[in-house]
């Protein structure tokens, strides 16, 4: 028997409790006992995206979230400005195009945060604009862009529309605070969940906006969402089970405290950089990392692609993959949701032993301790 250990950036491990909770009995969607538990998550999930606004729960994965902030804010033919840094600015790309709208692509290399020049440059050459959309966290790249700086620039401007599919809840993202005007997530991710559900809030000028934007929408109506919701119930079947494991998740990271949760993200993100620079890895975004994932170059001769296949299949560990031209030269291994100090270190000794065996010249124990002189914080 391998015991196997989940450090992808999504899905991510489940607690026992979220597993518990989902267990429990089904119950219909439309009586008062569902409408209960659904309002107490719902606050929750208020406190999570930092807005006094409401946050629709959806049946669907974070993509239809993203969907929706399309299909209920614009109508054909506006342009929208769409950040291109990794393979889910591709998707705001793709999103944008299937509806009609015209997007103007800022191309980002691969490992790069946007620069808020560019951005500025980018509104003066088309002001009528309509809205930017990123990430804010970029899963493909492990970069995080720089959206509160950018949302400076867009307060009275084109709306600011946020993918924190790999943010919400791992570091502070506060809607209202900031001003975001539309940040969706995804549950399989910092909320410990499987996938499944969709989140999304909006402001009160996106709200605004998406009584006179004119694209298609059905499942998605957000109008029809929020109206249903306020009252207990979704407008379609919801995903039950998955708001059961909702609630006791959003129970645990209250208990823990945002804070704290946030601070744990930052501390093992930071262990898994050093322990790479200590090995002599080079770091896929060394400059605006993400706190949910950490991508690193394979040394020459080795392909990350066999190395993930051995690391899972042989050794239970099971680290994500480069994507498109990164395929084969880059690993990637999250520290998001349910992860702890010994997470990482499993992590890293796991790699450690795997680059060895692959020829790489690695010495025992130099990732691992450089790891646990940072994750020593968690014991002062």
């Amino acid at each position: 028997m391998i015991k196997q250990y989940l450090l992808s950036p999504g899905p991510t491990p489940i607690p026992n409790e979220v597993q518990l909770a989902m267990a429990e009995t089904m119950i219909h969607h439309r009586t008062p006992q569902f409408a209960k538990i659904f309002s107490e998550v719902r606050e929750g999930l208020k406190e999570l995206f930092g807005t006094k606004n409401d946050v629709l729960v959806l049946a669907s994965s974070g993509t239809g979230a993203m969907e929706a902030a399309v299909s209920n804010l614009f109508s054909p033919g506006e342009k929208v400005l769409v950040v291109n840094g990794g393979k889910f600015g591709e998707r705001w790309l793709e999103i944008s195009k299937v509806f009609g709208l015209k997007p103007i692509e800022l191309e980002v290399e691969w490992g790069k945060a946007v620069k808020l020049e560019a951005i500025e440059r980018s509104l003066k050459s088309h002001p009528d604009i309509q809205a930017i959309l990123i990430q804010a966290s970029e899963t493909s790249t492990t970069v995080w862009h720089p959206v509160r700086e950018i949302a400076r620039l867009t307060q009275s401007g084109p709306l600011l529309i946020v993918d924190g599919v790999t943010a919400v809840g791992v570091a502070r993202v506060p809607l209202d605070e900031w001003g975001i005007d539309a940040l969706v997530t995804g549950s399989q991710k910092a909320l410990m969940l499987p996938p499944g559900l969709g989140l999304i809030s909006l402001s009160n000028r996106a709200w605004a906006r998406s009584e006179k934007a004119k694209l298609p929408r059905h499942y998605f109506d957000l109008r029809l969402e929020r109206k249903s919701q306020q009252r207990g119930a979704a407008a379609f079947t919801p995903a039950v089970s998955l708001i059961f494991g909702l609630r006791a998740s959003l129970k645990l990271m209250r208990q823990e405290g945002l804070e704290r949760v946030y601070a744990r993200h930052d501390r093992l993100a930071r262990a898994t950089r050093a322990a790479a620079t200590a090995m002599g890895l080079k770091l896929l975004a060394p400059e605006n990392p993400s706190p949910a994932a950490t991508g690193i170059w394979m040394p020459a001769g080795v392909n990350s692609d066999k190395l993930l296949d051995f690391l899972r299949d042989r050794m239970g560990i099971t680290f994500a993959e480069g994507q498109d031209q990164l395929r084969g030269k880059i690993i990637r291994i999250a520290h998001v949701g349910y992860m702890g100090a010994f997470d990482a270190l499993v992590a890293i000794a796991a790699l450690e032993m795997a680059l060895k065996k692959f020829g790489a010249p690695v010495e025992f124990g130099q990732g691992v301790a450089a790891a646990q002189d940072v994750l020593m914080e968690t014991l002062e």
